[in-house]
């Protein structure tokens, strides 16, 4: 980062979503919406990285698994 309002680098989002649901028994995307109160699309499309989470809806699908933030989604500096 370029100082306190320097412009910061793009952070890279990924998610460990597809293992959890395996491990929560096989867990569908239509399951897990349901738990965290969103569309099976927006399950897919946060699997295949294709759209980030705002904060709520990040805890809402770590809620959901009954793990901490950080086993659902991980965060790497740049691209």
């Amino acid at each position: 980062m370029n100082g306190a309002f320097g412009m910061a680098e793009k952070l890279t989002i990924t998610n460990n979503i597809r293992k959890l649901r395996f491990f929560a028994d096989e867990m569908t995307q239509l399951a897990l919406a349901e738990k965290a109160g969103i569309s099976r699309q927006t399950v897919i499309s946060l699997e295949s990285g294709k759209y980030t989470p705002s904060l709520e809806l990040a805890f809402r699908i770590a809620n959901a698994f009954a793990v901490p933030i950080g086993d659902v989604f991980e965060c790497k500096d740049g691209p």
